[in-house]
């Protein structure tokens, strides 16, 4: 199954005062590197955050925004610092002895000071951990739903241009095989003309017959070529969720490089022409394919 690597997914969840957002961004990139931005809070959770989304996504740039907000008690800590606590007493005491006050302090008095009482994060705070896990899993449900919606338009306009490439290759085949019957001809007509006899050596020119036809075969490019389209067709088609990127990648390298081949031995405008064509679509397919997983 063919996915682009561009995509973007979000996904929100409130549950108890507590606030998720989740936004996935992904562009093309050789390999998969996932980064994310997350409040410090919920900073333990990154590299769960990144396993989870690896399970859906092989290739691409990936950038994760996390916001959360909790107005809730769930992953949070009262904390009573009583040194601090302790002296506040104390100094309070001292100052109720040398002014002749009442020496009355009442606890909740002294938990209004500074410092005494802090509200801290708990780390690993297992329900909110399951939270944040359920709307990144959402997000990147969106991600690759994305991904593979614009991975099966991509398909489609591969396989049109590799129909034209067929196309063009088997036009190429058909040019190339009336060369030799065309040079025969020719060469006849130049030795007929040279010697002013009608008489031909036919076993030399059998022989500049066999030099010139491997000169300019190019049949054997032209059976990799097509064998490299039926491999190219073949991956569009699969069904299994997999990266084939990159081997598309290779097989369009070796298009190119035998479409090459075909170019530097072609002796004939109309090949010469058939071969620019190919190239351009090996070109535009070369372009579309740095976009897929």
């Amino acid at each position: 199954m063919i996915k682009s690597m561009t995509g973007y997914g979000k996904a929100v969840l409130s549950k108890e005062e507590r606030e998720y957002q989740v936004e996935i961004k992904s562009v093309n990139h050789r390999y998969l590197d996932i980064s994310v931005k997350m409040p410090r809070v919920l900073s333990y959770l990154e590299e769960v955050v990144k396993k989870q989304i690896a399970q859906k996504i092989k290739r691409g740039k990936v950038d994760v925004f996390i916001s959360f907000q909790n107005n809730s008690s769930e992953g949070k800590e009262i904390k009573i610092n009583t040194e601090i606590a302790k002296i506040y007493i104390e100094q309070l005491r001292k100052l109720a002895k040398q002014e002749e006050l009442l020496n009355n302090i009442e606890v909740i008095e002294i938990a209004k000071l500074p410092d005494v009482l802090s509200i801290q994060n708990s780390q690993e705070d297992e329900e909110i951990s399951m939270e944040l896990q359920k709307v990144v899993t959402e997000a990147t449900d969106k991600l690759v739903e994305m991904r593979t919606i614009e991975g099966s338009k991509m398909a489609e306009d591969l396989k049109q241009r590799m129909i034209e490439i067929n196309q063009k290759v088997t036009e190429i085949s058909s040019l190339s095989t009336g060369l030799i019957e065309e040079y025969v001809v020719k060469l006849e007509g130049r030795i007929k003309d040279l010697l002013k006899t009608g008489e031909i050596d036919q076993a030399r020119l059998a022989q500049e017959v066999v030099i010139y036809a491997d000169k300019c075969s190019v049949e054997e490019e032209v059976t990799r070529l097509k064998s490299h389209i039926s491999q190219f067709e073949k991956l569009l088609s699969v069904k299994k969720n997999e990266a084939i990127g990159k081997k598309l990648d290779f097989i369009v390298q070796e298009m190119n490089r035998e479409t090459n081949t075909i170019g530097s031995k072609a002796n004939n405008l109309e090949i010469t022409n058939d071969v620019i064509d190919v190239k351009t679509q090996i070109e535009n397919v070369r372009e579309q394919i740095q976009n897929i997983e």
